[in-house]
């Protein structure tokens, strides 16, 4: 709290910018005493009968004594905001606090009197929700624990702005006013609340970037070429639906058009709205186009400029004043140095970008950070799309730059509730908030599959990116992905491979996979490639080089009845002279079993000798329709497309030599899965991937197998215990008292011991032996056997030297053992010998926590020496855990079989194991100031475990802004 030095300082961490509920954001920051004449301004723009709600009664203007009042703040007792766009107010609210009378007070009174105004204009865009979230974390900043709120009956608006906020609150009715009071300590429900409305609010600010009515292209050039007149190009191409205009500066006075487009000198002089603006002109030139932008009320710009970040420091700060000046005027940007997007949706057609080619509809959501990798992408996708696996297109398409303001997580919150995304995938090079997007990753995972790979893995993140330090390996980060049902892969190659199956075929139910094929030589390879894999092959069918497209159908649809296995590879390579009928066949035939069974996945394994490959899918702009003949039919010269046959199948014949509709296992794509009508195409779910490799293949089902083993866990993720001997009261006591001593404390052994002794965590007790007669001391009150060891920073943990002395079984061999050590390392005041009792014997593992301040609490094990210090065999989950996380956390580590009865060892207590985890997880989320713990060992044993030595540091914890007021990230 404030002393009384410096509580009229001016609280700028207060300040912040949000997005409303429609899509547009505002700048929330503290009323100050400059702010006379914007309050005066603001109060004239207000209703009466708002006016009448705030004050009780007809109130037409403020007068002098009113604006001193609601201007002059301590921001300690009173305290005023303002929710403003282009420098203007849009809505305040204040809170002075009150004693037990009502009246004005200071602390220690920890209540206060709140109260809103909102501008009817802006009323309905969720301003005052906002600004009830800031203004109850200053509140609690400043040591107040409740609002109490007097509010009109007929002032619904109001009421419903603090009964949905969930507190919890009380009610009561006097003289004809609604008293509100409400405790402002969060609650699952506040924050569940809170979350909602980010999750609308970014989701909105984004589909109103792809679905715009109108858009303008800032800097399209007179002649073809250059970079606007490109992106104005794509937009004509694409066929974008709604108004499009170019803006050039150096337009004359009678050219009127660009490209038969209407062209304007400014974006100012277009009359209508303007809801897209694509900026396209030098870096130095921008600040003047947003501010046009802004004034004509633009919702949002597409910066492809280049000259920001990515250019250095100066570049740098000219992104922080873009971003500034954007948000000013309520609007969100996308770069700079951006690639731009893309919305297939047939209502929208949108192409702002530098694609020349707007890529096929599709069910993808994909988004990427770098162009160069956004190009590769969208080619990939292009060209396996309508080559290898059938037509599988991008609904939308994101290309972020430098992002400056729009990143992977505002579009996340978007894809989670577009009925035209089913897959997402993303390439990132940065992640600038790994907690914020570790959540959203979660809830987006549970619903539809989350592909991401990840750049600059090894390195610091590209200069255009403001990312958050974090002490994590990459590999943790990987872990922690992986725990919230986010699909890692390695390569852009994975992630289309992985993105297409997923987008084509229904999840496994489970590892054990039938393979089946005309190769022996390619059916091994898929067997050896799901075993490497931890899948579960079937022993390989080989129907033998002479198979027919007939042999293929009974296989597969004997292999998708077959109740043993949970998905279907099948292995293809041509038979030599075989023409391309015979690969259209085959297609067909395989498309058919598969659509008759539909729901297990089917891949194809093929050998590229034949047409295979473009038999399986066509690209849809060359497949006819349904009641046009293909090429070649009925007397043609060439053989059916089979593009036609595997995007809709033939509703009235099936593929030549399979049975017939009333034969067993019979069934065209259509008949099989489509009530459609006949002119609509087969839905893409019917359609087969294939590809070039065996290892390609079952990677990306191994991928979809363990994201399916995850949705089913997700459904029921476990809960986190409580233990009635934690005492979470006495460890936050001590906590508070050992941290009254200094900052970045080491705790010693006495306290480390009584701080894990509150959490239920015993410390077998090691005695401090600087001589050998202490040593016997210490021995005789443990009782024999014990073990000697070093506590030397050198050599800690490390037997593999021979700093420990295990099972001395009398006094002889334990004052040997002490010469021994000091004759080879040293006298004992380096040694620091301590003197501890025998654990049982068992398997030694370590269990860490660290705070990190991007992602958060993480806990982590494996197993002590060489298989975490030299493999990096560590397994990682976020704080808190439940109960499936810390059994997926043992199991998950390269040597768990160690625990298990490894070689017919005996199984150790991986009870009591889990527990121990559970407990320290526990001690971590509830002492944010337990910044890092260490056990290690953690001797675990057939029957229990022993803590043989415990490390505790404690700090004052960095700021959980997840917990806060929504934001955006200050840049």
């Amino acid at each position: 709290m404030q002393t009384s030095s410096d509580r009229h300082e001016y609280p700028a961490h207060w300040e912040a910018d949000v997005v409303l509920r429609d899509g547009g954001t505002a700048r929330i920051r503290p009323i100050t005493v400059d702010d006379a004449e914007r309050l005066v301004s603001f109060y004239e723009q207000v209703s009466d009968e708002s006016k009448y709600y705030r004050f009780f009664a007809p109130y037409p203007r403020l007068s002098a004594k009113d604006v001193h009042r609601f201007t002059h703040h301590d921001f300690v007792d009173r305290v005023g905001l303002a929710a403003t766009v282009g420098g203007e107010f849009i809505a305040t609210v204040r809170y002075d606090r009150i004693g037990a009378d009502g009246m004005a007070a200071s602390a220690p009174a920890d209540e206060a009197e709140v109260a809103f105004l909102v501008q009817d204009a802006h009323q309905g865009r969720g301003v005052a929700s906002a600004l009830l979230e800031h203004i109850a974390a200053v509140a609690r900043e400043r040591d107040i624990r409740r609002f109490a709120a007097e509010v009109l009956p007929a002032n619904s608006k109001m009421i419903k702005v603090f009964t949905d906020a969930g507190y919890q609150q009380k009610r009561s009715f006097e003289d004809g006013v609604v008293r509100l009071e409400f405790d402002l300590e969060p609650t699952d429900r506040s924050l569940a609340v809170q979350r909602a409305r980010e999750q609308r609010a970014e989701a909105r600010s984004v589909q109103r970037l792809l679905a715009p009515g109108s858009v303008a292209v800032i800097g399209a050039g007179r002649a073809p070429g250059g970079v606007g007149r490109s992106v104005l190009a794509n937009l004509l191409g694409a066929g974008f639906t709604g108004r499009l205009y170019a803006v050039n500066k150096a337009l004359g006075e009678d050219e009127k058009e660009l490209a038969g487009v209407p062209a304007h000198r400014s974006v100012t002089d277009i009359e209508g709205p303007v809801d897209l603006a694509v900026v396209a002109v030098p870096a130095a030139y921008v600040p003047e186009v947003v501010a046009e932008c802004g004034e004509h009320g633009v919702q949002g710009l597409v910066v492809v400029s280049a000259g920001y970040a990515e250019s250095g420091p100066d570049g740098r700060e000219r992104q922080r004043e873009l971003v500034r000046q954007a948000r000013t005027y309520g609007m969100r940007i996308i770069g700079p140095n951006a690639f731009g997007i893309i919305n297939t949706a047939p209502d929208v057609r949108l192409n702002a970008s530098l694609a020349p080619e707007t890529p096929r509809s599709g069910r993808i959501g994909l988004f990427a950070q770098s162009g160069a990798i956004g190009i590769a992408l969208l080619s990939r996708l292009h060209r396996r799309g309508g080559g290898v696996t059938g037509v599988t297109g991008v609904s939308t398409f994101v290309s972020s730059g430098n992002r400056a303001d729009v990143s992977g997580n505002d579009v996340l919150q978007y894809w989670y509730e577009d009925p035209d995304t089913d897959v997402v995938l993303m390439y990132l090079e940065s992640i600038g908030n790994p907690r914020k997007f570790t959540r959203l990753a979660r809830r987006t995972a549970a619903v539809k599959p989350l592909v991401v790979v990840q750049g600059a893995r090894h390195g610091s993140a590209p200069l255009g990116h403001a990312v958050r330090a974090t002490r994590l390996p990459h590999t943790t980060v990987s872990a922690l992905l992986r725990q919230a049902g986010v699909i890692r892969v390695d390569t852009i190659t994975e992630l289309v491979d992985a993105g297409l199956l997923l987008a084509r075929q229904p999840l496994p139910a489970g590892p054990r996979v039938a393979i089946l094929g005309n190769s022996e030589s390619l059916g091994m390879l898929t067997y050896d490639a799901c075993l490497s894999e931890g899948l579960r092959p079937l022993p390989p069918l080989d129907l033998t080089t002479a198979a027919s497209a007939r042999d293929f159908y009974a296989a597969l649809s004997r292999a998708l009845a077959d109740d043993s296995c949970d998905a279907v590879v099948v292995t293809a390579i041509p038979a030599l002279g075989e023409t391309s009928p015979g690969d259209a066949a085959l297609a067909e035939a395989l498309r058919s079993a598969a659509a008759a069974n539909p729901s297990k996945p089917v891949l194809v394994v093929h050998v590229e000798l034949g047409g295979l490959a473009e038999a399986l899918s066509a690209a849809a702009s060359t497949a006819p329709q349904v009641g046009e003949k293909a090429p070649g039919a009925a007397g043609g010269a060439h053989p059916p497309s089979l593009s036609a046959s595997l995007e809709r199948g033939d509703p009235h014949r099936p593929a030549e030599g399979l049975p017939t509709e009333g034969t067993e296992g019979a069934g065209t794509a259509l008949q099989a899965g489509a009530a459609e009508e006949a002119t609509q195409p087969l839905v893409e779910a019917h359609l087969i991937p294939a590809y070039p490799a065996a290892e390609r293949a079952v990677r990306a089902l191994s991928e979809a197998v363990n994201y399916a083993q995850w949705r089913r866990e997700a459904a029921e993720p476990g809960r986190v215990p409580g233990y009635e001997d934690i005492d979470e009261k006495g460890a936050a006591e001590q906590i508070d008292a050992l941290l009254a001593r200094g900052e970045g404390l080491t705790l010693g052994a006495e306290e480390t011991s009584a701080l894990l002794a509150g959490y239920g965590i015993r410390l077998r007790q090691a005695w401090p032996a600087p001589t050998p007669d202490e040593a016997a001391r210490a021995a005789e009150a443990i009782g024999y056997p014990v073990a000697l060891k070093t506590t030397a920073p050198h050599l800690r943990h490390r037997a593999d030297l021979g700093g420990v002395r295990l099972d001395l079984a009398d006094e002889e061999q334990l004052r040997r053992a002490y010469a021994e050590l000091t004759e080879l390392f040293g006298g004992p005041e380096e040694l620091r010998p301590v003197v501890q009792g025998m654990a049982p014997r068992g398997v030694d593992t370590i269990v860490r926590t660290v705070v990190d301040p991007a992602a958060g609490a993480v806990l982590s094990f494996g197993l002590a020496g060489p298989a975490s210090q030299l493999l990096g065999d560590m397994a990682h989950r976020l704080i808190p855990a439940t109960e499936r996380d810390v059994a997926s956390l043992v199991r998950s580590i390269r040597t768990a079989p160690l625990l298990f009865g490894w070689r017919g060892s005996a199984p150790v207590d991986t009870e009591a194991l889990e527990e121990l985890l559970l407990r320290v997880s526990r001690l971590v989320d509830d002492h944010p100031e337990v910044v890092a713990v260490s056990l290690e060992p953690v001797v675990v044993a057939p029957h229990g475990l022993s803590v043989l030595g415990a490390t505790v540091r404690l700090a004052r914890p960095p700021a959980r802004d997840d917990l806060g007021p929504r934001t955006l990230p200050v840049y």
